[in-house]
C-alpha cells in the first residue's frame, strides 16, 4: 500500500473513528450506569478525553511509513 493510500484511508478512519469514540463516551456519561455525582463524571470525562489519545500513536506511525523503495 503507497503512502497517499494510506494517508486517505487514515484521515477517514481516524475522523469515524473519532466520532464513534465520541458517541460511545457520551452514551455512557448520560447513561444511569454512570452514577451523576459531579466527582465521577470530571474523572469519566478526563479519562475518556485522555484515553483516545494512546492508540493514535501507532496509528499515526502506520499512516506516515514511508514507501518502499
Amino acid at each position: 500500500m503507497n503512502a497517499r493510500l494510506r494517508k486517505f484511508i487514515g484521515m477517514w478512519l481516524l475522523i469515524f473513528g473519532l466520532l464513534a469514540y465520541v458517541a460511545l463516551v457520551v452514551t455512557i456519561g448520560t447513561s444511569s450506569w454512570l452514577p451523576r455525582h459531579w466527582l465521577v463524571q470530571l474523572l469519566f470525562y478526563l479519562t475518556a478525553g485522555v484515553v483516545w489519545a494512546l492508540p493514535l500513536r501507532p496509528f499515526m506511525r502506520w499512516v506516515n511509513k514511508p514507501d518502499p523503495e
